[in-house]
């Protein structure tokens, strides 16, 4: 899937005049700003805003910086590379939410119609919480040269990925659920079904004014395609 049409970047604001160096800095915390945890956690969703709006590659760590109204030095600070801002995104704010979303396998492992309400369910939930998260799977996981499923896969490797798809192929076996539907694609589709349209949404008000959907209502529609598809209930 090739990735959204990349945005530009803000111009950077042109720099006042340099003040006289007093000589050379000493190691340690850069001075000017405010530190510690808040700091950094500032940084680090400054970072996953601007990743989910323009992209990994065309972000440096300038414009993080810039945005979230720090000195370069400053970012470095927590920072020394793209790569280790990217583990500490991965450890801290991307792997928790895929273990939150995973765990309605362990959860409801036998009951394959629960595992897939829930879901769509804690995708809607993620999505809602947390609006990088569209933006961001798009471009850097989905997309053909997402640099944070490669680092992902790096970290972590694929066996969490490739448990879902074991779990899914066993309920085919067992005659769980529809033979015909490709257990690669599931988290894909469902995604699909759920994130995409609650993006698309936000804009329908202004377009059909009245018009509301829920994350609930989207996620039931989600759920009831996936189950039943487009054949009555009986």
């Amino acid at each position: 899937m090739a990735a959204p049409t990349a945005k530009k970047l803000p111009a950077p604001k042109p720099k006042a005049a340099s003040r006289r160096s007093s000589g050379p800095r000493r190691p340690g915390r850069p001075s000017g700003s405010a530190a510690g945890p808040e700091q950094r956690n500032r940084l680090l969703d400054t970072a996953l805003n601007l990743f989910a709006r323009y992209g990994i590659a065309d972000t440096p760590l300038s414009a993080i910086a810039r945005e979230a109204g720090v000195t370069p030095a400053m970012l470095h600070y927590y920072f020394k590379t793209r790569d280790q801002l990217l583990d500490v995104l991965i450890d801290e704010r991307i792997q928790p939410r895929r273990a939150e979303i995973g765990k309605t396998f362990d959860v409801h492992a036998g009951d394959p119609v629960t595992v897939i309400t829930r879901l769509a369910e804690r995708l809607m939930q993620t999505a809602t919480e947390h609006p990088w998260f569209p933006g961001l799977w798009m471009r850097e996981v989905f997309s053909d040269n997402g640099l944070l499923r490669q680092r992902m896969v790096k970290r972590y490797g694929r066996l969490h990925h490739q448990a879902t798809i074991d779990c899914l192929t066993q309920w085919q076996a067992e005659g769980r659920i529809n033979p015909d539907i490709e257990p690669s694609l599931l988290f894909m589709s469902i995604f699909g079904l759920t994130v995409v349209p609650l993006v698309a949404t936000k804009s329908w008000g202004k377009d059909v004014p009245g018009m509301t959907l829920s994350a609930a209502d989207i996620a039931r529609h989600a759920v009831a395609l996936i189950s039943h598809g487009i054949t009555p209930c009986k």
